[in-house]
């Protein structure tokens, strides 16, 4: 799909299912969604560009992701998709800039790029250009790894305070708690993982983009902005270094407790086993079929035998109890 993006009195209209032979040329930001080979030949003419395919865009090694071509920037991200869900994703997302001209190439629905065209619909600088639109792209691709990194830290924050200070029958450890647990820290390890690549992409291309503007008037306050960009993506990546280390000592302090726990099963069960043995060695001698035993004849033989049996297991178990190993 080509969404075509010109601007109006004080906003940004789009156009949507645009005639391909006649873009329009006041067009400052062409976006493509899973563009077909029509709409990539449309944009190539009214661009002056060549637009990448899926395959280029997920190539990995800088020159591949940031360079120049005819005078045009060529930059490719990561974003995050589905942040929201069980099943959080990311995926490349390419930014060109031509002349004053921005293009997009996608083939998901990052939200950013939902809010940035909600924002420009509502109100939006006169002489908008597609540098501009750019700046409020990354802007809200960085705000939204900070939320996700926020809600991420708040949800570690309850698993810490689930396993350190479990309430009421969480304290006895159920199998199916410690389960939940461990999934949860999996995901938030997956998620923050994730938003980490994403910001180290985007601090490359905030970088390239600041670079390239040498020799450019820019406006003092966009180059501000670039400054504020890369203060931003240094710190969100501080942060979701951090949060990775906390999720790493919380899934070693889970895994420690779940430890703890069978430790304490086998304890149990080493105990029960000691505490039963002498009353089994009682019951095994007199289940004995020798014709000469004596205490066969006492008239007290059986109540006696389940006195010793009583007294057997009642001792090793205070035994314990006073050594405090129960």
């Amino acid at each position: 799909m080509l969404s075509v993006y010109v601007p109006a009195e004080f906003n940004l209209k789009k156009i949507v299912d645009a005639d391909f032979a006649e873009l329009p040329e006041s067009a400052v930001w062409l976006d493509l969604v899973k563009p077909t080979g029509g709409e990539d030949k449309a944009v190539e003419r009214l661009a002056g560009i060549a637009v990448p395919t899926r395959e280029d865009m997920q190539e990995i090694e800088i020159s591949s992701r940031l360079y120049i071509e005819n005078g045009a920037r060529f930059m490719t991200a990561t974003l995050m998709c589905a942040a929201d869900t069980e099943n959080p994703r990311t995926t490349a997302v390419t930014f060109i800039l031509a002349g004053h001209r921005l293009v997009t190439v996608r083939y998901d629905e990052p939200k950013p790029f939902l809010l940035v065209e909600n924002k420009l619909a509502r109100g939006c600088a006169p002489g908008i250009t597609g540098e501009m639109v750019l700046m409020e792209l990354l802007d809200a691709v960085i705000d939204r790894n900070a939320d996700i990194l926020e809600r991420a830290g708040g949800d570690m924050d309850t698993i810490s305070h689930d396993i350190f200070e479990p309430a009421g029958a969480a304290r006895t450890g159920q199998a199916k708690r410690y389960s939940d647990i461990l999934i949860a820290i999996g995901r938030k390890g997956d998620i923050t993982s994730k938003v980490r690549e994403s910001l180290v992409s985007i601090g490359r291309v905030v970088t390239f983009v600041a670079a390239g503007t040498e020799g450019v008037k820019w406006s003092k306050d966009m180059r501000e902005q670039l400054k504020t960009m890369q203060r931003d993506v240094t710190s969100l990546t501080d942060h979701a270094s951090y949060l990775s280390n906390k999720i790493t000592f919380v899934l070693d302090a889970m895994l420690g407790v779940v430890n703890l726990e069978q430790n304490n099963i086998i304890k149990l069960f080493s105990v029960m086993a000691v505490v039963l043995m002498p009353p089994t060695l009682i019951a095994s001698i007199y289940g004995m079929n020798f014709k000469m035993m004596p205490e066969l004849e006492w008239t007290h033989g059986y109540p006696m035998a389940l006195l010793m049996m009583l007294l057997a297991a009642a001792g090793p178990y205070f035994f314990f109890r006073w050594k405090k190993w129960l």
